[in-house]
């Protein structure tokens, strides 16, 4: 532990461990918050939520909660393949699928269960079955900025615990340059071998950049590999993207169907953290086979199920965003115009979603920046300091006025320029 102890010290001495708050209470985008280390109380706008259609609050969300409770009980006590599903489970299952454009869905405890059974279950099949060997290596390409979900279960795709209980094939793992269709294409002619099963894996939006996969670029650089599986991460896509929300998909106007019919397979990933109320994740597929098979993976053996209010608020949750396109329609305007009211103020923002990540000069330290962003003005933004180019990570809901972005906007200013005079003074002369 003395490792441990030394390491730490120095993480609280660099200032490179991150605060700690603890919320009281939520109305809307307005957050009691408790600062952990002192207890100090502020109310604060918030602009760092990952509940972007703001049905977190949503009376209908937490009454179907609340009776799922009253029905089933706060937990299901076991996994599904020992004790059983509920009712609500197979009625989340197939709302995903009717979101997503793709008939069958598994659902899981988090992104990260869900990566992990679809390396366990794709590479290594799961379970040994008397007679049957695979012979086929697996080749895996995944975008260097994907998210840590997906890293965790590639990096060890080729020792998960598919491969520990019984002998599979090599698994190979190439990472490509974030978004380059071009270094993908490369990366295939360079390593794919004839009878090797192929699997892209990507983030749909990019949650450090707020940018997008190039989709129709990606599935004609896969073409000519029939048969290879695209895996989409809509972790930031979903009810995000698209006229209704339904996606990456949606948003560049094609269906997982033209994937299928271009001899390629789609596979989707949703999580319900964001635009559905709620926590979990589903993968989707066209395949009944794969779904199944992901059911008997060791990750979904060894797990409890969704727990019943976990999969009502979820469940009502897909349904009020398919029956109120609205929501969506108004984060989107939202996103447009806290981009245009900060380009406006000469800020950096990039990207192109909800998700705004704004890029600072090195002489500004995002800790010290959001910092002052809350205790002068009460408002709460997320600093990123522990990636290659420092920023504010800024997200908008569709609960957000004009009127809280531009005060956000003008607090901003105000901290560029108590913070750093120099560029102030370069921007107005």
């Amino acid at each position: 532990m003395q490792v441990v102890k030394e390491y730490m010290q120095g993480l609280y001495d660099s200032g490179l461990y991150p605060e700690k708050f603890i919320c009281h209470q939520k109305r809307g985008n307005i957050v009691e918050l408790e600062e952990a280390s002192t207890g100090l109380r502020r109310t604060v706008l918030t602009f760092c939520t990952n509940d972007v259609l703001g049905m977190v609050q949503s009376e209908a969300v937490r009454q179907a909660a609340v009776d799922a409770i009253m029905q089933y009980g706060t937990s299901n006590s076991s996994c599904s393949v020992l004790s059983g599903r509920i009712d609500l489970h197979r009625q989340l299952e197939q709302e995903i699928s009717a979101f997503k454009d793709l008939p069958h869905t598994q659902l899981f405890l988090n992104a990260w269960m869900a990566m992990q059974a679809l390396m366990d279950g794709f590479c290594h099949l799961a379970m040994p079955v008397p007679g049957f060997q695979n012979t086929r290596q697996t080749l895996i390409l995944t975008d260097v900025l994907n998210h840590g979900c997906i890293v965790s279960a590639v990096v060890n795709a080729d020792n998960r615990s598919g491969k520990v209980f019984s002998y599979s094939p090599d698994v190979r793992v190439k990472p490509y340059r974030h978004c380059d269709m071009a270094d993908l294409s490369r990366k295939l002619r360079r390593y794919a071998k004839p009878g090797d099963r192929i699997l892209v894996v990507s983030d749909a939006v990019f949650s450090m950049d707020g940018d997008l996969v190039p989709l129709p670029e990606m599935i004609e650089v896969m073409a000519p590999y029939p048969g290879s599986v695209i895996v989409m991460d809509e972790a930031h896509a979903s009810g995000a993207l698209g006229a209704t929300g339904r996606g990456i998909y949606e948003h560049f106007g094609i269906t997982p169907q033209m994937v299928l019919d271009r001899g390629l397979v789609p596979l989707i990933m949703t999580t319900f953290s964001k635009f559905a109320a709620s926590a979990g994740a589903a993968i989707s597929s066209h395949s009944r086979e794969l779904i199944d098979l992901l059911d008997v993976s060791p990750t979904s053996i060894g797990t409890i199920s969704l727990p019943p209010p976990v999969t009502a608020a979820a469940l009502e949750s897909i349904r009020q965003v398919r029956q109120r396109p609205e929501l969506v329609q108004r984060l989107q305007a939202n996103s447009r115009y806290l981009r245009s009211r900060l380009i406006e103020h000469e800020f950096d923002p990039i990207g192109e979603t909800n998700v705004v990540p704004v890029i600072l000069p090195p002489e500004l330290e995002p800790k010290a920046f959001a910092r002052r962003l809350m205790v002068e003005h009460g408002i709460w933004v997320s600093p990123i300091w522990f990636i290659a180019k420092p920023r504010l990570r800024i997200t908008a809901n569709a609960l957000h006025t004009t009127e809280d972005i531009d005060q956000l906007v003008a607090a901003m200013v105000e901290t560029r320029e108590a913070l750093y005079p120099v560029k102030t003074a370069t921007l107005t002369a």
